[in-house]
């Protein structure tokens, strides 16, 4: 009797340190809903709001995290590289030709030319619907261990890619949000990732923020990616408790 083809390729959830890969895959899920629930049917000139990433505009955040979340269709549909030499999710924000000023310059410019490319904002909002659901669709249909190539060049393990992923979709959240004047609206299983993405060791301690630090995690997660200013004796305090220094764009 013929099986299911989905079955048979994965009999058990890829590993992703403490984190699995589904669990990972379901934040992408969420936040991304989220977001899109969050954006859709908003008047046509808030999409103009300046955001607290210049010189980009809500609508040019948004289509970056487009273009971001539409690489995991890109790369799956690639022949699958070699796995030496892989890269982990902390090591994709390293700081090196990543993050170069040429580097930022390029993402700056390549997410303005997108967003011009749409006639409205709520274009845009339904591309970044259909995107990311294709992209989870897509991962859902991976085996264990799958591996894949970044624009960089660096391979990667799919579930290592796609916390980079949810990142990005909360992070650039935060920053759509305060360029709509709303409060932050992360959710819960994005904020898992990201904190154990910042924070190492997280698994094990679970105190988030890391003890002495007064705020919530939201407040912290925007703290520790310079969304809001931090001060010194609480960076003291985060890298205390395990923050990781990531190069952000």
């Amino acid at each position: 009797m013929a099986g299911n083809p989905r079955s048979l390729r994965r009999t058990r959830p890829f590993t992703l340190n403490s984190m699995d890969g589904e669990r990972v895959l379901r934040a992408l899920r969420a936040e991304s809903e989220r977001l899109f629930g969050m954006v859709s049917g908003i008047p046509e000139p808030e999409w103009d709001r300046p955001s607290p990433c210049p010189p980009w505009t809500v609508r040019d955040v948004l289509a970056h995290v487009t273009t971001v979340v539409g690489r995991v269709g890109s790369m799956l549909a690639e022949p699958e590289p070699p796995r030496s030499g892989l890269v982990t999710a902390v090591g994709y924000y390293a700081p090196d030709h990543r993050f170069s000023p040429g580097a930022n310059s390029a993402r700056v410019e390549s997410a303005r030319e997108a967003s011009a490319a749409h006639r409205s904002g709520q274009d845009l909002a339904e591309l970044f619907d259909s995107t990311w659901r294709l992209a989870v669709d897509r991962c859902e249909r991976e085996p264990e261990g799958r591996v894949v190539r970044t624009r960089h060049g660096d391979p990667m393990l799919l579930s290592q890619f796609l916390v980079t992923r949810v990142f990005e979709v909360c992070v650039h959240g935060f920053d759509i949000a305060e360029g709509l004047g709303h409060g932050p609206w992360a959710t819960e299983e994005a904020q898992e990732v990201v904190t154990g993405l910042l924070l190492d060791g997280v698994g094990s301690s679970g105190h988030v923020p890391p003890p002495g630090m007064e705020c919530d995690r939201t407040t912290f997660l925007r703290k520790a990616t310079g969304r809001l200013p931090m001060s010194a004796a609480e960076r003291l305090v985060a890298e205390r408790g395990g923050l990781r220094r990531l190069a952000l764009g």
